[in-house]
């Protein structure tokens, strides 16, 4: 796969091909180690690691900015209220939920939901998920429960049985990078604070406002929690 790479990203990069003919061309990319592998040529970043050092090390402030967010009025407020009553009926906050938590309440955080991105399967197990270019699909209808998690790429399942929220959501932005991928349109905001913020990859363009505050508070506050309630949040 090395020695191929420079064939592989110009082809990738200037072709117009689906993803599903690109797996065919290079079967190989249809592997997990195979996409961080390639995610890491691309650019430079242990993707794994990094993710998910720096998300364990905003966890504890996201998971504070929602609570206080979710202590006002709004509709955001009621969103981010529902999603952390979840969350606290778990009888163990572990890593992983923490981790979930701090994903799954990211897009809501900052102004954006996509009903088509954040799918759960139906009584059957099935859900048409054809016209969704990324998606993750759960088999739990629990966010937090227990359950299968599907990478969903261009209307086909990449890989399925995915335990975590965490590891799909790492899946899928290497898979954004590998396959030269836009960010869905309405989670850009979303997608940039992961690739900004958690995988350390400044592109050098101007963040809005809303994410410059959120990066500026996750800063401050992740060796001083104690001073979160005392900023206050433009979202």
């Amino acid at each position: 796969m090395q020695t191929t790479f420079a064939l592989r990203r110009q082809e990738i990069v200037t072709g117009d091909k689906p993803v599903k003919d690109l797996l065919t061309r290079w079967p190989a990319l249809h592997m997990e180690s195979q996409v961080f592998a390639e995610f890491h040529r691309i650019t430079n970043v242990n993707l794994r690691n990094t993710f998910y050092a720096e998300l364990d090390r905003h966890t504890q402030t996201l998971i504070g900015l929602y609570r206080q967010k979710a202590s006002r009025t709004g509709k955001i407020s009621e969103a981010l209220q529902k999603i952390l009553r979840e969350y606290d009926l778990q009888q163990e906050q572990d890593v992983i939920l923490k981790r979930t938590l701090s994903l799954r309440a990211l897009s809501v955080y900052l102004k954006e939901e996509d009903s088509d991105f954040y799918l759960t399967c139906n009584e059957d197990g099935e859900q048409d998920a054809s016209n969704c270019p990324l998606a993750l699909q759960s088999s739990a209808p629990d966010m937090f429960g227990p359950g299968n998690i599907s990478v969903i790429v261009e209307g086909n399942i990449f890989m399925s049985e995915i335990t975590s929220i965490p590891d799909a959501f790492l899946l899928l932005f290497g898979l954004i990078y590998v396959f030269n991928i836009e960010y869905p349109k309405k989670l850009v905001n979303t997608f940039t604070f992961i690739q900004k913020i958690l995988v350390c990859l400044d592109d050098n363009t101007i963040m809005k406002p809303c994410l410059r505050a959120l990066k500026m508070s996750s800063l401050k506050t992740c060796s001083h929690f104690k001073h979160l309630l005392s900023i206050e949040f433009y979202i």
